[in-house]
């Protein structure tokens, strides 16, 4: 089998009809009978088999399949083209994909976990399209749940096992958690519900990128209801959407509820809530896998994330916005790029990742970062590892990489985009927006962005014209790097979810109607800040441990650097006369949450002036778990004659803040220094734990790979099952075989021990079932003279049957029969001898003997009437008399009949043979004599005929003689003369 991954070379005509891809596991075999066993034979579609078998292990599924359908069953080689009305299935120790209508194998690599029937599904996706069709049964794990994200994207039809009636339900529960799974049916429901789909194709929506004045109004109309009807449910205008994906995904639904037309689709959807959310769930297409596009995400990592990393300030907070995560796999690889490079600078700032998508259940999935384990086919075992824990078939991405991701539901075409990001990503979203809402969602991106900050965008996706604002750092992967600070639009504001939708010929008016308002972001910030120096009072922002945070405009004149460390505690840096008063300040406003100002304070400036001020404190109110004030210094000449509220500070309190600040800076070392020794502690036990958890990582790769060869096993032993059902029904055959023939029978092997024997062997043989296995020599037997120990060698050198008749206690006559029989796991032969009852036999030709040696003609009847019996002198005599084929007188022929037949001639000794024939049967008569001619045409002849029963025989009624008299008759004839 080739390894090769080449594609095999394009034949013509393709087959491009429905594929079923059916993927099942441990106890899977089950299913797939009852799935065939109502599976039509010409249905046109090709059936493709994929399970986890053992490469040890010879399959033998195409035999038990072939018992439960007539379709042609095909075990894949490379190249192999797919037809119809067939099954394939796929070879042990193989991975399977379908390519250009071609199966492709490659070989399985044994230390790494592979998903043989996701693998599958994607390609099949990838070839068929809408004519893919994923069914799963029954198996443990969650092979098949990444195959059927693929399957729905392609626009196919998916199908699974109900888990209730599955041996194992981990398969098709992992895949109906997805949401996307079309039918849960028993498997010999799925057949039928699947020959229904492919029987009844839709019309296709019109896939029209505006609803054109050609269509009919009533599906213009029906359209526009589908649409209000999404908006209500979930707050997203589908009309910014490319109509032919639309239109699509709105056919496969109609397809599968078996609706003809959009306007009774319309009313579903106003009566069925389950059918909308199935409908958005469909219309989002949240397709997406880790390192999607692993190329792009290198470039990445070395380009962008690398440069973003180096250049952070200390103190600053790395800003990355993900748009349309879909279930999260891409928000986290941008994650895990970020805390690579963080290992290898050896620089760990501040991380935070917004992670947006417009559908809030998607978000759920991606929040809760627990994925199947067939993810483990997406990550580098060192990933896998390092970033998630598996509990099950599950892993869970660590805390460490969930806490630096924010989830939250953000629509892209219509709430207001973050801001100062270093990175934005959006791949594989704007693909599936209308040109206009490209440009708008673009829009948005770039205002995200800060200067020089990136851009990520997918393999199909592209500026659309701005390329003005943006330097392409690389055009094969799409990154990005914003050069232009200014934005030449203006942002809409945010609505709410019920203003959201507006019919498209309302909104398309307001589109018209909107102005653009034309400003410079630099222009504004820098007035901005004119107007703060000119007209406010300079001030610091502190937080609640007093440090400093911001400096607003020139206070040189106050602060003071003293001797030491250098430090950002306020209390550091202000001259001593204020730092009781502003420390009291702090104290008191941050508590009440209230603006305090002191009394007027006199003191020399550094400029050796004489300033009077004001302190004035005022707390800032924002959504943070840190409190914030502003310490504003108001000269005397700001400072007016308000009703303010004034702290008055007098000597001895100033002396007792003192020393309550010399007491807390005691507790504060303190507290460092037991910090410290906590830390010391940490360490430590990070260090058992990073231990633990390494053993604890190497246990579960272990339990992967018992996992793997867990599911292998189930499947062979599956299969063993169903080779032993058969085994014991042939030896239930046999035994039933071996009691109705009567014939006493004993197995030996090799080396002539016991391995079986039927019931009436005991009779011959003293033995018991517990005798299985003991040497033949040990049982005692009745048989007279047989040194059965030595016949068996003989047989067993030999290899011939031997043959011979054997007399018993009981008085009976046995042909023994020894003959050699070989057994597929033995490649040394055994032996078995039958014991046949040839007493009767015997007897029988015995008495045949005695009888062709008698000159009469002599018959035996059964009680019936029939002939049982007949010697020779009957048949001769049968033979010269007119019956030469011996029809009316031979073996097997009533004798009373044959007289009955003969009784129309004209002899009346026949009518008397038959009655006094069946007197004696009857018992009647002890016994029937009868003298009569029987003249031929050259003698007279005269015969006596005799009837005598057969006393004790519960076969035989009685023996007829004849016995020609006719010398004594003419004898008595002449001395009568």
């Amino acid at each position: 089998m080739s390894q090769s991954p080449q594609t095999p070379p394009t034949e013509s005509p393709h087959y491009n009809g429905y594929v079923v891809g059916i993927g099942a596991s441990a106890g899977g075999l089950e299913a797939l009978e009852r799935f065939f066993s109502t599976c039509p034979n010409n249905t046109g579609m090709a059936f493709v088999v994929v399970q986890h078998l053992s490469p040890d292990h010879k399959s033998m599924m195409s035999d038990l399949l072939a018992r439960y359908t007539q379709m042609p069953i095909h075990l894949v080689e490379h190249g192999m083209k797919i037809e119809a009305n067939k099954v394939f299935l796929i070879p042990a120790g193989t991975l399977m994909r379908i390519v250009n209508h071609h199966f492709q194998l490659t070989r399985k690599s044994p230390h790494v976990l592979t998903l043989p029937i996701d693998i599958f599904l994607n390609s099949l996706s990838e070839n068929s399209k809408a004519h893919a069709i994923g069914v799963i049964l029954s198996g443990t794990g969650s092979d098949g749940t990444r195959g059927a994200y693929a399957i729905n994207d392609a626009g196919g039809f998916l199908l699974a096992q109900d888990p209730t009636t599955a041996k194992f339900d981990g398969m098709p529960n992992s895949v109906i958690a997805t949401g996307l799974v079309d039918e849960i049916l028993p498997p010999e429901a799925l057949a039928e519900r699947i020959v229904a789909h492919i029987k009844n194709p839709q019309k296709r929506v019109a896939t029209n990128n505006t609803l054109s004045s050609e269509r009919p109004f009533d599906e213009e109309s029906a359209l526009e209801m589908i649409f209000q009807r999404l908006a209500q449910a979930g707050g997203v205008d589908f009309h910014d959407y490319k109509m032919a994906t639309v239109s699509r995904r709105l056919e496969r639904r109609m397809q599968v509820k078996r609706i003809a037309n959009m306007q009774d689709y319309a009313l579903l959807l106003e009566e069925d809530n389950t059918e909308v959310a199935n409908l958005r769930r469909e219309l989002f297409i949240p397709v997406t896998s880790f390192f999607r596009d692993t190329l792009a995400f290198e470039e990445l990592a070395k380009v962008a994330i690398q440069d973003i990393v180096t250049k952070v300030a200390v103190g600053e907070t790395i800003r990355v916005w993900s748009a349309g995560v879909a279930t999260g796999e891409e928000v986290y690889s941008i994650a895990m790029l970020f805390m690579e490079a963080f290992e290898r600078e050896k620089r760990w700032p501040n991380l935070k990742i917004f992670a947006t998508d417009a559908n809030p259940l998607i978000l759920e999935t991606a929040a809760a970062g627990q994925y199947p384990e067939s993810v483990a086919a997406e990550l580098t075992p060192e990933r896998l590892e390092r970033f998630f824990h598996k509990t099950g078939s599950v892993y869970t991405v660590k805390p460490e990489l969930r806490q630096c991701v924010v989830f939250a539901r953000h629509n892209l075409l219509v709430d207001p985009p973050f801001t100062r990001m270093d990175l934005v990503s959006c791949r594989n979203t704007l693909i599936y927006f209308k040109s206009e809402a490209q440009v708008r969602a673009l829009h948005r991106l770039q205002y995200a962005a800060r200067s020089e900050g990136y851009l990520f965008l997918g393999s199909s996706e592209s500026l659309a014209g701005m390329s003005k604002g943006f330097t392409t750092l690389s055009n094969k992967y799409k990154l990005f790097q914003r050069t232009q600070v200014s934005l030449p639009f203006i942002l809409e504001a945010n609505i709410s979810d019920n203003q959201l939708y507006m019919p498209h010929a309302i909104k398309r008016q307001r589109t018209q109607l909107r102005s653009r308002v034309l400003n410079d972001i630099s222009l504004i910030d820098e007035s901005t800040a004119n107007l703060l120096k000119a007209y406010t009072p300079p001030a610091i922002l502190v937080n609640e441990r007093h440090e400093v945070v911001h400096i607003f405009g020139d206070l040189q004149a106050y602060l003071r650097l003293r001797e030491g460390s250098a430090s950002l505690d306020v209390n550091r840096i202000l001259p001593e006369i204020l730092v009781s008063v502003v420390s009291a300040l702090l104290f008191k406003a941050l508590k009440d949450k209230t603006t305090l100002y002191s009394d007027m304070v006199t003191l020399k400036a550094n400029d050796l002036s004489q300033r009077t001020l004001r302190i004035c404190v005022r707390p800032i109110v924002i959504e943070s778990d840190e409190r914030f004030a502003l310490v504003v210094f108001e000269e005397q000449n700001l400072a007016g004659k308000l009703d303010l509220k004034v702290v008055d500070i007098d000597a001895e309190t100033s002396a007792r803040i003192e020393i309550l600040q010399q007491e807390l800076a005691a507790t504060r070392e303190s507290l460092q220094a037991t910090i410290e020794e906590l830390e010391t502690s940490n360490e430590e036990l990070q260090a058992t734990n990073e231990e633990l958890m390494a053993s604890n990582e190497e246990l579960q790769s272990s339990n992967e790979e018992l996992q793997s060869v867990n599911e292998e096993m189930n499947t062979v032993n599956a299969e063993f099952q169903e080779k032993v059902l058969r085994l014991n029904q042939a030896n239930a055959d046999l035994d039933s075989m071996a009691m109705a023939v009567g014939v006493a029978t004993i197995f030996v092997d090799p080396q002539l021990q016991i391995t079986r024997f039927t019931p009436d062997t005991v009779g011959l043989f003293k033995l018991r079932d517990s005798d299985i296995g003991r040497p033949l020599s040990d049982i005692r037997h009745t048989l007279h003279n047989a040194d059965l120990t030595q016949y068996f060698e003989k047989t067993l050198q030999t290899g011939r049957i031997f043959e011979q008749e054997i007399s018993s206690e009981n008085g009976n006559t046995y042909l023994l029969r020894i003959l050699p029989y070989h057994v597929a796991s033995n490649p040394l032969p055994g032996a078995v001898a039958t014991l046949t009852d040839v007493s009767a036999i015997q007897d029988k030709l015995r008495l045949q003997s005695i009888l062709d040696a008698l000159p009469e003609h002599v018959a035996v009847l059964a009680n019936d009437g029939t002939i049982a019996m007949v010697n020779t002198a009957w048949k001769r005599f049968a033979k010269a008399n007119g019956d030469p084929l011996l029809k009316f007188s031979g073996v097997g022929n009533n004798y009373l009949e044959s007289c009955h037949v003969m009784d129309d001639s004209a002899d009346p000794s026949i009518q008397k043979a038959y009655y006094g024939v069946k007197a004696v049967l009857e018992g009647q008569t002890a016994f029937f004599s009868l003298k009569y001619p029987c003249h031929s045409p050259t003698e007279k002849r005269w015969f006596v005929m005799n009837v005598a029963p057969i006393l004790g025989h519960y076969e035989y009624g009685v023996v007829v003689s004849h016995n020609n008299i006719t010398a004594w008759i003419e004898d008595q004839t002449h001395e009568f003369d």
